[in-house]
């Protein structure tokens, strides 16, 4: 789960707040007058939060090995698996939000209106397993349900579901064609 909350901060308030203050503030069209396309910048600001996301999971299962004594996923595959596909939809949706935002205040509203209900049916405030069936189906079929589902399969030895998978690969795939025809640079 604090992987999954890490991956939302990043990619539901970290990414597009930044990107919508320089689109409103002419950064992305300046960009167009130098040698180098905007979209460089696009993918600094992606490449600077994947780098931070990936750093938050190694530091959050190693720091809960060493010093809980929490064990190290045993089904390391299908870790890295999801974690790159929680990545992509999650990133594909902060980019999506960047895409329909006009101002940085809208893009954060917009983030935590996705925030919150992602984190409960993760399970952040109550845990999955103890949740109704009908909320933990619901939660199956978001991003980070689908996500915490995974990751938990991997860390208890078994390949995680192909519908968590599945789930992940559809809500960065819609995300992310959604984020490419909605994106606007001015």
């Amino acid at each position: 789960v604090l992987i999954c909350l890490s991956l939302a901060l990043l990619a539901l308030i970290s990414l597009p707040i930044p990107l919508v203050t320089h689109r409103q503030l002419g950064v992305l069209r300046r960009f167009a007058t130098t040698p180098a396309p905007p979209s460089w910048l696009l993918a600094a600001q992606l490449l600077i939060n994947v780098v931070l996301a990936a750093v938050t999971a190694v530091v959050v299962v190693a720091g809960s090995a060493l010093f809980y004594g929490a064990g190290l996923p045993a089904q390391l595959g299908g870790f890295a698996v999801t974690l790159v596909l929680a990545a992509a939809a999650m990133f594909a949706i902060g980019l999506l939000i960047t895409a329909r935002a006009r101002t940085p205040a809208v893009a954060g509203v917009f983030g935590n209106l996705a925030l919150y209900p992602m984190l409960f049916f993760a399970g952040l405030w109550v845990p999955r397993q103890l949740m109704a069936p009908v909320l933990r189906q619901i939660g199956d079929f978001t991003p980070l349900g689908a996500a915490v589902q995974a990751m938990g399969d991997a860390m208890q030895g078994a390949f995680p579901g192909a519908r968590a998978l599945l789930v992940l690969a559809v809500w960065a795939a819609a995300a992310g064609v959604l984020a490419v025809r909605f994106f606007r640079w001015d």
